[in-house]
């Protein structure tokens, strides 16, 4: 089976590639980049117009199965994944029951296999149970497919606990990626401890709760040299702190959300539960600060967070309610308006975020346009609208704060080992 994506703006990092031509692929690999590609019997994707990029790869999400299916299933969430221009997804542990252990993680590995769609890759749990005290099989999940380590929304407060699991890491060759959240700090704050929280009459998180644990995760990596990705930061001193790290030549690597660097505190002033998350949305200045260290490189990835919930449990108090967004169908064309047609960083800075950093901080294939590897291929057409509508989402989940926003840019198709997973023209 040959393909060839044609006339488009082919942007690759790891090859320091920016140029207008063809892409072929033939039997799910890329054979050749040139500028003009003419085979008889090729299947023709005109890309005019368009962005041709390596697959991009969410370092974070949730698919909730097992356990939870009526919020989500590997199925819907690997379709809502491709139709987002990811061809692949990292699933966080926290499922019913938890990935600690073989089984579990083997179950998730072959489920994705029989779904097809966007390439799902299992996080294992540091602890049992997402419990913060016994180090879970991280060794037996690695050898079941496991690509890192973490115990997602409940961060692991013993700093000895901690500490092994890095060491162990370190021999596995793996990442931990951690939720950095001071609980005895943020307990029972529900939103950014500030303003916004004191009108409201809302228990604030302070981002003190974040940072403290953000400067402990680091001084950890320096003793044991182990691979800390830092999840989801949100404030301007925790990027500040690893700036800092990276400059002593610290291995630690952090992710942003798009919900941060395009929301701020102020969302939750009607008491919007699509506006609960947890790190929450914090204050214009920590939004300005993500921004400039999307553009400088201190920020290696974005990644969605995607959590999706049941109606009923949003619709509850907002002090009830639980935290989280759905993310994986708008991310991109976030990305797209606020950052690259505002100017702050450009088509290969957006790939880097997207792709080529991904793969590097989880050592995962992908990531890279060179010919004879595996073609995960995301096409976006930059002027292309897109309107933000839930009940049009592939996702269970239609918890998001963007409802009704106009967006420019959007994802125009996806392609997994060389096989159209999602387009956007398709009936």
């Amino acid at each position: 089976m040959r393909v060839v994506i044609k006339s488009g703006l082919i942007v690759d990092p790891s090859q320091h590639l920016e140029m207008n031509g063809d892409l072929l692929v033939e039997d799910g690999i890329i054979r050749e980049i040139a500028p003009e590609i003419s085979i008889a019997d090729a299947d023709v994707f005109d890309a005019r117009g368009c962005i041709v990029a390596p697959g991009f790869i969410d370092l974070h999400v949730h698919l909730r199965e097992p356990g939870r299916e009526d919020v989500e299933t590997i199925e819907t969430g690997a379709q809502a994944a491709a139709a987002g221009g990811f061809t692949a997804v990292c699933a966080m542990p926290n499922t019913q029951p938890v990935n600690d252990n073989r089984a579990v993680t083997r179950f998730i590995v072959e489920r994705a296999r029989e779904v097809g769609a966007a390439r799902v890759y299992p996080i294992g749990a540091i602890t049992r149970g997402l419990q913060g005290e016994t180090l879970a099989e991280i060794g037996e999940m690695r050898e079941a497919g496991i690509i890192a380590i973490s115990d997602d929304g409940q961060p692991v407060m013993n700093a000895q606990v901690m500490r092994r699991a890095m060491e162990y890491a370190r021999q596995l060759e793996i990442p931990v990626i951690d939720h950095c959240e001071d609980k005895n700090l943020s307990a029972g704050g529900v939103m950014n401890e500030g303003l916004w929280s004191l009108r409201l009459g809302l228990k604030g998180m302070p981002a003190a709760a974040e940072e403290v644990h953000v400067a402990r995760d680091i001084i950890l990596a320096e003793l044991t040299g182990a691979h800390v990705h830092l999840a989801h930061l949100s404030t301007a001193f925790s990027i500040e702190l690893v700036r800092q790290a990276k400059r002593r030549g610290v291995r630690v690597t952090c992710e942003v959300t798009p919900h941060h660097f395009t929301l701020t505190e102020e969302a939750v002033r009607d008491y919007d539960t699509h506006a609960k998350m947890n790190p929450p949305l914090r204050t214009e200045r920590d939004l300005q600060a993500i921004r400039e260290a999307l553009a400088d490189g201190t920020i290696d990835a974005i990644a969605t967070d995607h959590a999706p919930h049941h109606p009923d449990e949003k619709a509850l108090e907002f002090d009830r309610a639980p935290f989280g967004i759905v993310g994986l169908e708008t991310a991109v064309s976030l990305a797209l308006d606020r950052l690259v047609h505002a100017g702050v960083i450009g088509w290969m800075r957006l790939v880097e975020l997207f792709s080529t950093n991904p793969a590097r901080i989880a050592r995962l294939p992908g990531g890279t346009l060179k010919p004879g590897v595996v073609a995960d291929i995301t096409i976006l057409d930059p002027m292309r609208p897109f309107l933000v509508r839930a009940e049009r989402f592939r996702s269970k989940g239609r918890n998001t704060p963007f409802e009704g926003w106009q967006l420019t840019g959007a994802v125009r198709a996806t392609l997994v080992a060389g096989r159209f997973v999602y387009r956007a023209d398709a009936p």
